[in-house]
């Protein structure tokens, strides 16, 4: 056997994107995983207990990636899964003319695995015309969960 059949490409911990929670516990403004999908929680209307014995939560939640509103209904005392949520500011260094960014964060990191962001609609042309071919510094934030990563703000350095 020679090392080239060991070759290990990525060093990962091995944690999980998700972690369980009770579906009594999530509160409005928090998160929840609907249909796969990392969701913020907008509304829960919780319904009394009824013949089988569990009070129900209704969550109505718009998804943080494409802000489609989805809505799930789970027994408060059943488990759901809650995404792990990041987000980090990095300054835009370079802008290809297909939407690919250049980011470097505080401690001079780079990162090239990130898009112009296509919702909202018009939302990427707006920080390539504030960041102006590199005439403005632009700070981005990045939202991240479960394997996804995009731009959801942007603030122009004065």
């Amino acid at each position: 056997m020679s090392d080239s059949e060991y070759a290990i490409e990525t060093s990962d911990a091995g944690a999980s994107a998700t972690i369980p929670c009770e579906a009594g516990t999530i509160k409005k403004g928090g998160f929840i995983m609907v249909k796969g999908r990392p969701c913020k929680v907008i509304n829960i209307a919780v319904s009394k207990t009824g013949k089988h014995g569990h009070a129900k939560c209704n969550f109505t939640c718009t998804d943080i990636f494409n802000g489609k509103k989805l809505e799930d209904m789970i027994p408060s005392s059943h488990g759901t899964t809650v995404p792990i949520v990041t987000k980090n500011d990095w300054e835009i260094i370079d802008i290809e003319e297909n939407g690919e960014l250049t980011l470097m964060d505080e401690g001079g990191n780079q990162k090239i695995d990130c898009n112009l962001p296509t919702f909202p609609v018009g939302f990427g042309e707006e920080i390539r015309a504030a960041w102006n071919g590199g005439e403005n510094a632009v700070m981005v934030s990045v939202q991240a969960a479960v394997g996804i990563e995009a731009i959801i703000s942007f603030k122009k350095d004065s």
